[in-house]
């Protein structure tokens, strides 16, 4: 039997939080416990906005655990396994599944520019080594390739091939994706600004950068939409497109953790080659979170 997933809502995307050079435990497990408390679905810790290409990997497993153990199981937590090295993306799935995560979540190997049945071959091998779900992350403007409608059918007849984290930004795509393989194929938008119109289309949640600084009206968003009002949901995303737009005006995550920083959650620190946010960014960000109602 296929272990699907019926994740729904609101998923952070989770930042990892440094101080003098190391990880952050204590700034982690509080965010994580903050999120839970403002209503968050589900915790996406070490994907892209997690840093993950420059944790060392026992920093990885690391920051796995504390946020499955932080969660103690009251959401799902998808652990980022990532990886353009098969055997890498293996190993880190093998983990995440030992810690106790609910499912994985494996980009599109990048840099190394597989073909469509390279990509396939790289997920069947993941799939064949664990026994929890596996979300596919498309993400063709950081991995340059983009996994077709096709390939993602072939995998999704695989057991644990359960969804996608889909950052193409293409609302066409989503119903191409559920005219393929139905509505049983878990549809995660991995693109803010273009919710709304992804929900429209059927998907079922977000994979989000803005939920890090705004978790409880990504939260109440996804609860509007769910319930069928509509015109709610619509206040709530007008209210959060500023965000969902200047927290990108520089690479993701330096502009989200300068927001962190606002909120007095983390310290505003990155690992190079990711170097804080310039000031025209700042006063954008903060404007946005004005707008949003997050600060004064």
């Amino acid at each position: 039997m296929a272990a699907k997933t019926k994740f729904r809502g609101s998923f952070t995307a989770l930042v990892t939080p440094f101080k003098n050079g190391s990880v952050d435990e204590a700034a982690f497990r509080a965010l994580v416990s903050w999120q839970i408390a403002e209503g968050t679905h589900g915790l996406v810790p070490v994907g892209t906005t997690g840093e993950s290409p420059t944790l060392s990997h026992d920093e990885h497993k690391r920051v796995v655990e504390w946020c499955i153990g932080e969660a103690k199981g009251k959401v799902p937590v998808i652990a980022g396994a990532g990886s353009n090295s098969t055997k890498e993306a293996v190993e880190l799935a093998e983990h995440a599944e030992k810690a106790g995560a609910d499912a994985v979540l494996v980009v599109t190997p990048y840099y190394n520019k597989p073909t469509q049945e390279g990509m396939y071959q790289h997920f069947k091998a993941i799939n064949d080594a664990i026994g929890i779900p596996i979300i596919i992350y498309n993400i063709p403007g950081r991995s340059v390739i983009d996994m077709s409608v096709e390939t993602m059918t072939r995998l999704f007849a695989l057991k644990n091939i359960a969804g996608v984290k889909d950052a193409t930004a293409s609302m066409v795509r989503v119903s191409q994706q559920r005219a393929a393989m139905g509505e049983d194929f878990n549809q995660l938008s991995g693109e803010d600004a273009t919710i709304l119109g992804y929900m429209a289309h059927g998907g079922h949640g977000c994979i989000s950068v803005t939920s890090n600084v705004a978790p409880r009206l990504c939260s109440e968003f996804h609860a509007a939409w769910q319930k069928g009002d509509h015109a709610t949901a619509l206040k709530l995303h007008d209210k959060l497109m500023p965000l969902h737009n200047n927290l990108f005006i520089e690479s993701n995550p330096a502009p989200v953790k300068y927001a962190l920083s606002l909120l007095g959650k983390i310290d505003e620190k990155l690992r190079l080659p990711m170097v804080p946010v310039s000031e025209p960014t700042r006063v954008a960000v903060r404007s946005a979170m004005v707008h949003a109602g997050l600060i004064n």
